[in-house]
């Protein structure tokens, strides 16, 4: 999964939570997140894009510590 801005992510589904892991070292928890999206994003040729197009800004997140 090698990516220019994501490092790691995990995915909860039976919270549908995406808890995404940045090269930055930000961790954020995606809320309400659905298991075909993730399964998109597992498959993505570029994970930052896929993000961008079809996570971030579209489902509600809490910062990780």
């Amino acid at each position: 999964m090698p990516s220019s801005v994501i490092r790691a992510f995990d995915y909860d589904p039976a919270e549908h939570k995406l808890a995404v892991t940045f090269v930055t070292g930000r961790r954020y928890a995606y809320l309400g997140v659905p298991e075909e999206v993730v399964r998109d994003f597992r498959t993505a040729f570029s994970k930052g894009e896929y993000f961008n197009a079809a996570i971030r800004d579209r489902y509600p997140f809490e910062r990780l510590r």
